[in-house]
């Protein structure tokens, strides 16, 4: 931090102190908190060496940008990222194991990378997935190919799926958008759906901090309005569960690999576009230790009795 920003850091702190309104003393402690990371208000005032590790900081933010993924894949965070998934008071995973063996006919919605489906086998007979991020369709169709599963490409634009009414038995979904009367046609009457959800508040922090619109793609979601839409579509609530846990990020580049691989969180997000913000978030980090977020989830079973 240069003197001059130290010095109205000081005459902040003491103005806090002395006032009286409640009002004032937010105004100046954002002021305070402002100046306590570089910015492009105190950019032209940094001495060089914090200048080079600005600009060293940003070169390493952008080849984590530009670091190659594939599937949702995110072990190459691991000890930097730590999602604490396991306090979720619901095992997806264990239910539709549970319910496989019932089921001839299976359908996974947005498989991913196919990763979950493969480690499933043995599948039903009859077992079909969809997948509409196209860095993962081929690799979902190469690793399920040897277990008979089509995977269909899909898009943001099609409402109706190329599958015939009533063939499955069972349809899981876990993080996929859904047209819940699609889910109704395609399933047998008395076909389960089994769904783990992310709701709207998933991970809003991240856009509070980088001054990001909050993202469109979730709209009013969260478990109340989804069993509502279930249970006008004609299906009956088995269970229903909400929780909001969690997700700590060590490092601010390991925020920055996460938000390229999911790119509704923040649209058009690109290190150049939110540069101050990262270079912030950086010194936040490695002020308090980790960035604290919250990962909103929910879980449904319902059936198909009409």
């Amino acid at each position: 931090m240069t003197g001059l920003t130290h010095q109205y850091r000081l005459v902040i702190q003491k103005a806090v102190k002395k006032s009286s309104s409640l009002l004032e003393k937010r105004k100046l402690s954002y002021m305070n908190d402002y100046l306590a990371f570089p910015t492009s208000m105190t950019f032209n005032s940094l001495s060089d060496e914090e200048q080079h590790n600005r600009s060293e900081l940003l070169r390493h933010l952008t080849s984590e940008f530009n670091r190659p993924s594939t599937g949702w894949n995110f072990s190459y965070l691991k000890g930097r990222m730590e999602e604490q998934l396991n306090l979720l008071p619901w095992d997806y995973e264990a239910t539709v194991k549970n319910l496989l063996p019932n089921a001839k006919g299976l359908l996974d919605m947005g498989t991913g990378s196919g990763e979950f489906l493969a480690s499933l086998n043995p599948l039903p007979p009859d077992t079909c997935a969809t997948e509409g991020w196209a860095p993962n369709i081929a690799i979902a169709r190469q690793r399920l190919r040897p277990f008979g599963v089509t995977v269909t490409a899909i898009t943001d634009n099609d409402v109706r799926l190329p599958l015939n009414d009533a063939r499955f038995d069972l349809i899981i979904n876990r993080h996929e958008p859904y047209i819940v009367y699609e889910v109704h046609r395609l399933l047998k009457r008395g076909g389960l759906f089994v769904t783990q959800q992310v709701g709207e508040k998933d991970n809003i922090e991240l856009n509070k901090l980088l001054g990001a619109p909050e993202h469109l793609g979730y709209r009013e979601w969260h478990m109340e309005q989804a069993c509502s839409e279930l249970q006008k579509a004609g299906f009956t609530i088995l269970e229903k569960k909400e929780a909001f846990i969690e997700t700590k990020f060590y490092d601010v580049g390991a925020i920055v690999y996460y938000l390229k691989a999911i790119p509704w969180q923040v649209e058009d997000f690109t290190v150049e576009k939110y540069s101050e913000q990262l270079v912030n978030l950086h010194h936040k980090i490695q002020k308090e230790g980790f960035l604290s977020v919250q990962s909103h989830r929910f879980f449904i079973m319902a059936r198909k009795d009409k």
